[in-house]
């Protein structure tokens, strides 16, 4: 009566455990389990009770058994198992031995480990993709830090960057041409960095905000004394402090005549003297000029030198305008946009629609003025998106829209109701079927529309019924 009750008890026990146990005797029979330990194994809870071990071993069901491992060597043991049906488990026996010291039992416990495996193997990848992303991320700061934010998606911009890249090597003098807001002094820098002389100073002269009566101190430097008002220690020139790295002359077609003579001279001997000055001092910079005017017509028109043309006319980089490459656009609105967010630690976004007016722009101002307005949106648009009804006047009445079927909808959907969100939804819809179709990756698609990947994501999944 008593073993009866102390059998039932146990068999409960064991049935109602969150434990997965097999128990056989000496002989590796099994005489009690857990229902849940089949389960495991795809195979009945019911049937293997009086089975050998040894046989499901030969079968293939416990491959291997612990407890035949634990028979044979007779201690304690840990294994990892693969089933028929996928799963992993690990299996633990444990040997149990009467008074006189022989193996009369053995207790294994199995536990599942293929949920924990599983979420260890995307774990895992989890952390490749993510240092995929940190990888990438640095990849874009270095290129962002060489070309100091150069933004080249058109094939104009790629070309002037591949000059840049080739040239800046050699100490030939560069022309940057081009309209004022374009980027010459950021291309200029570019030339500097890439070049060997990077960690030497890089010396910017604006020649059209110097007075002439100034222009000579400031440019060749002078003497103590030299004359009333000098410093009495006299003073270094721009192109002295550039003495083995770069100087910038940026706008030279206001170089005023008599300075251009001079300035011919200190590039024919590569010597300069300062205003006052008896001795000639050995100068070494590599020069690059800049431009908005045409300097072929001013020698013409006597307003410019011909052979210090010539001098500065070595490689001539014509930098275009911004509407003349208007695939750079949509990646200088997001540039512009993270920066002065980061500046004035604000969240604002721009919405898709206020891209595709912006990209249409003509920017007189070029990319100055599309800085100059992003910082205005920033901070005096309250909402914490842009909508193309935030523009100015002054750009919304200037942009023609492209006949396409993106605003060809806009105007049908204003002739048909005034409902301004229903409106920009759709137009949002078609911009995304767009970029999806043209774009190859989420990333793409994002760098394309001026959104963030994960944005990107979530419209696909928000329009996936219209893709």
């Amino acid at each position: 009566m008593y073993d009866d009750m102390l059998e039932e008890e146990l068999n409960k026990i064991i049935e109602t455990s969150n434990n997965n146990i097999l128990i056989t005797d000496q002989d590796g029979i099994i005489l009690y389990s857990n229902p849940k330990l089949w389960e495991i194994y795809g195979m009945k809870s019911d049937s293997y009770i009086g089975t050998s071990v040894y046989q499901l071993e030969s079968e293939g069901l416990l491959a291997p058994s612990i407890n035949a491992i634990v028979l044979k060597e007779k201690k304690a043991k840990r294994i990892m198992q693969e089933t028929k049906t996928g799963h992993v488990v690990m299996s633990t026996g444990y040997p149990i031995f009467n008074k006189e010291g022989h193996l009369v039992r053995v207790i294994s416990y199995g536990q599942d480990q293929t949920e924990i495996l599983q979420l260890q193997d995307q774990f895992e990848q989890l952390q490749r993709k993510v240092k995929g992303y940190q990888t990438e991320v640095e990849d874009l700061r270095e290129k962002e830090l060489d070309n100091h934010y150069l933004i080249a998606r058109s094939n104009e911009t790629k070309h002037i960057l591949k000059t840049i890249h080739n040239v800046s090597k050699t100490d030939a003098t560069i022309l940057l041409l081009g309209p004022s807001g374009v980027g010459k002094s950021t291309f200029a820098r570019a030339v500097h960095d890439q070049s060997n002389r990077k960690k030497e100073p890089f010396i910017e002269v604006n020649c059209s905000t110097i007075p002439e009566s100034l222009f000579e101190s400031e440019i060749f430097g002078y003497e103590a004394g030299s004359f009333t008002g000098a410093n009495k220690q006299g003073r270094q020139g721009l192109i002295e402090q550039a003495d083995s790295g770069t100087l910038f002359l940026d706008e030279i077609g206001e170089l005023p005549l008599a300075m251009q003579a001079k300035l011919l001279k200190v590039l024919q001997e590569k010597k300069i003297k300062r205003i006052g000055g008896k001795k000639e001092n050995h100068i070494n910079f590599r020069l690059v000029t800049a431009t908005n005017q045409d300097l072929k017509e001013m020698v013409s028109q006597g307003k410019f030198r011909l052979d210090l043309f010539y001098r500065l006319n070595v490689i001539p980089i014509q930098i275009p305008a911004l509407h003349e490459r208007k695939e750079d656009i949509p990646l200088l609105i997001q540039h512009y946009l993270e920066k002065t967010n980061d500046k004035y630690q604000k969240y604002k976004k721009i919405h898709p629609s206020t891209y595709e007016v912006l990209t249409h722009y003509h920017w007189p101002g070029n990319i100055r003025e599309l800085e100059n307005l992003i910082e205005r949106l920033i901070l005096t648009i309250e909402e914490p998106i842009i909508f193309p009804e935030h523009l100015p006047q002054s750009i919304t009445g200037q942009v023609e829209p492209p006949e396409d079927s993106t605003f060809l909808a806009i105007e049908q959907d204003c002739e048909e109701n005034f409902d301004l969100k229903k409106t920009l939804e759709k137009v949002e819809r078609q911009l995304i079927a767009k970029a999806w179709k043209k774009c190859k990756t989420t990333y793409e698609m994002a760098e394309h529309l001026g959104i963030s990947q994960p944005t990107v994501i979530y419209k696909l999944k928000k329009y996936k019924q219209y893709l």
